[in-house]
């Protein structure tokens, strides 16, 4: 009879594992397409945490509600209650159980920081103190293919990039395919956040310091670069495309961009704070750090701009569509 008594707790606990799981499963689909390889680790290590919060969620509503539903009295009993002195079996697994899951999920956490190769500036700091050759410095991944390097500058509110060995400078990154990617991150103003959600990468740009950050894109295809750091009045502004394209496709437009006059970028904060007078910038009526002028860069722009402020009549299109919408 004794055994009877604790069936319910059993078969709620197999309840719980399997919601737990298939909570797990699910939370796959609530992230943007995995597009590089950290994301595969990111999102098990997403997964994980899932599993882990549903079955804590669960387990306590559980006993709360058995607690709700059992320990009543009459509406008139005003007597105390039973005298309950403790019990320290129950005491030191209820503390025990948490210590084991916080553990759990720091050497999970860790394990996939230093597999994904984020490093801070911190890292170089000490690396260049010691005298010690950083392991990022590599020119070949593991499999001997050359990484691709590319120097990526930020500033209020433009991001651009540089193709060293081929001098060819974009406001897209352009990345192969099932290739490593070593960026070199460096601000030129103020602090700005490299954030590509479909990566799963997030890293802040210190100013006037360069940060390495490498990973290995999987999914071709478009996606969005955002500023994830408040970096001023047109931080919102501040987007950029990155294209994963196949290793031929990716060389075709590096040699096309190569033999590209450049040009001066077309600047959507640039834009909207001159309205295409440069000598009168917009009125907003607070202070506003003025944004930079657009780039120079190798890629031709839609508009085909041809100076350095962006042409009244793009702007004007742009209004007449928005206002025929």
């Amino acid at each position: 009879m004794r055994l009877l008594r604790y069936w319910p707790w059993v078969g709620y606990a197999g309840f719980v594992f399997l919601v737990s799981l298939w909570m797990g499963q699910q939370s796959y689909s609530w992230l943007p397409p995995q597009a590089t390889a950290e994301s595969l680790l990111i999102d098990d290590l997403f997964s994980f945490l899932v599993v882990l919060g549903t079955i804590v969620f669960l387990g306590v509503f559980g006993v709360l509600m058995l607690a709700i539903l059992t320990s009543q009295v009459s509406r008139f009993d005003i007597s105390d209650g039973p005298p309950i002195e403790g019990n320290v079996t129950l005491e030191v697994v209820w503390t025990l159980i948490p210590v084991a899951l916080v553990l759990w999920i720091v050497t999970s956490s860790f394990n996939v920081y230093n597999q994904m190769n984020i490093r801070g500036p911190m890292d170089v700091v000490h690396l260049h103190h010691m005298g010690m050759e950083p392991a990022y410095a590599a020119t070949l991944d593991e499999e001997g293919q050359p990484i691709e390097e590319i120097e990526v500058n930020a500033k209020q509110w433009a991001w651009t990039f540089h193709y060293p060995k081929q001098n060819v400078t974009s406001t897209e990154l352009h990345v192969p395919v099932d290739r490593r990617i070593r960026l070199a991150l460096y601000s030129e103003d103020v602090l700005h956040g490299f954030y590509v959600p479909a990566f799963r990468l997030k890293q802040d740009i210190l100013p006037k310091r360069t940060i390495d950050l490498e990973f290995t894109p999987i999914l071709k295809g478009k996606y969005r670069l955002e500023d994830s750091q408040f970096s001023g009045t047109y931080f919102a502004a501040m987007q950029a495309d990155v294209l994963v394209e196949a290793p031929d496709t990716y060389q075709n437009w590096l040699k096309q961009a190569a033999a590209t006059k450049p040009t001066p970028a077309f600047n959507q904060a640039y834009s909207e704070y001159y309205r295409g007078e440069p000598n009168k910038p917009v009125e907003v009526g607070w202070a506003s750090v003025p944004p930079a002028k657009p780039p120079l860069v190798n890629q031709p722009t839609p508009e085909g701009i041809d100076e350095e402020v962006p042409d009244k009549k793009g702007i004007e299109k742009d209004m007449g569509e928005g206002s025929r919408e």
